[in-house]
């Protein structure tokens, strides 16, 4: 199965460009189905209030349940102190299979980092450039694995490329997506470098065309073995089946009573 990353869905509550205004996915889901994508990965659009955007989301994942899965956008600084809950609601109510940060909003936190360990779900991590952070998260957090989408840079900053490279060939636990890659060559190394289980096929929809940015995936020739991998095989992997287990502390009691109560 061919399974989308990367793609935004629903309003944000800016005006400041598109990622913070509006992921309509009527298009996006027509074309994807025409490039024969099965499953996509979505995440709100920029937002003041991710709690109100996840819940949202969680809307167009429950009327498009074969075709979407959810992760769930926090902001690191704003949300600090309710991460856990946010988290435990979009695991235990909504079904959620990871966690969007984008330093954007803020660099990403322990809180954060440490809700995906007791979850077992990934964190795609946009870092804008800052290649330094993945061997901090890489090393501190073992358990969590990390999907830094455009390969490090959606500015088109080769150097953070390199770097990002440097650090799938090092790290087991980290991972690239191939979203708005436009240097090819760059994508090309890092397949070879690191090798096609470190690659994940993404398409930053619904900006992006999902069978323009497939075709770079077809553009590298691999083995079709390997492939199917960065097509799919990959992320399935990575996001299997969230953990849900019994809240140990009291902190996590309530932050899953005000998942399931919400």
């Amino acid at each position: 199965m061919i399974v989308d990353c990367h793609c935004h869905a629903g309003k944000g509550d800016g005006l400041t460009g598109p990622w913070d205004t509006d992921a309509p996915l009527g298009d996006y889901l027509r074309r994807a189905a025409a490039a024969g994508i099965g499953r996509t990965i979505v995440f709100p659009a920029f937002h003041s209030n991710y709690a109100r955007a996840n819940a949202e989301l969680a809307r167009i994942v429950a009327a498009h349940p074969r075709r979407l899965w959810g992760f769930a956008m926090v902001h690191p600084a704003s949300d600090r102190g309710h991460v856990t809950e946010m988290i435990a609601t979009a695991v235990e109510r909504y079904g959620f299979r990871g966690i969007k940060v984008h330093r954007h909003d803020a660099p990403i936190t322990r809180e954060v980092c440490e809700a995906a360990r007791t979850w077992r779900i990934p964190i795609l991590y946009d870092i804008t450039g800052d290649v330094a952070a993945i061997e901090l998260l890489a090393k501190e957090y073992p358990e969590v694995n990390f999907i830094i989408p455009h390969l490090g840079s959606f500015a088109d900053d080769w150097r953070a490329q390199l770097g990002v490279t440097d650090h799938l060939v090092r790290h087991p636990n980290v991972y690239a997506d191939t979203s708005g890659v436009r240097r090819f060559d760059m994508l090309l190394q890092a397949v070879r470098r690191a090798g096609a289980r470190k690659i994940l096929f993404g398409s930053d929809g619904p900006w992006l065309h999902p069978a323009v940015e497939m075709a770079k995936v077809h553009a590298l020739r691999l083995p079709a073995h390997e492939e199917r991998l960065i097509l799919g095989g990959n992320v399935l992997r990575l996001i299997g089946t969230p953990h849900r287990r019994e809240p140990t502390n009291g902190r996590e009691r309530r932050a899953a009573a005000a998942a399931y109560a919400a």
